[in-house]
């Protein structure tokens, strides 16, 4: 595996578009990445990790402005693991509440679904003129 990554081959890795990696790089998401004498971007494993942990955050809903605030104080060292601390557990409560929100949501849906197919399999069974049971 090559040590060096162009950015098509992060964006086919990770999933991401080019236009986003590169948007995500403006906006102080991504370190600053290494460049090749010919000015392209050269992605290493470290960076690629970092990218996935990026897209982590975003996919669960972390506003950039967040993402860019623990960027920050990643760059800055270990002096400020109490503050990543307090980022990442705010999260984590956003991100619970947001699956118990989701979890409500997918229960009704299922009730709805449950419904459905009974409904759908009295209607079959009524079709070949069978006993329709009282549902």
């Amino acid at each position: 595996m090559p040590s060096e990554l162009t950015i098509r081959q992060v964006a086919a890795r990770t999933g991401l578009t080019v236009h986003t990696l590169r948007y995500y790089e403006r906006a102080g998401l991504i370190p600053a990445v290494e460049r090749a004498g010919n000015g392209h971007r050269r992605y290493s494993e470290e960076d690629l990790a970092w990218i996935e942990f990026v897209k982590c955050l975003r996919s669960t809903g972390m506003p950039i402005s967040d993402v860019q605030r623990y960027v920050e104080l990643q760059q800055r060292g270990d002096a400020t693991f109490a503050e990543r601390l307090e980022i990442m557990e705010s999260h984590r409560r956003a991100l619970k509440a947001k699956i118990e929100e989701l979890s409500g949501f997918l229960n009704r849906i299922e009730g709805k679904v449950e419904r459905y197919r009974e409904r759908v399999a009295r209607e079959r069974s009524a079709s070949r003129g069978q006993p329709v049971r009282p549902g």
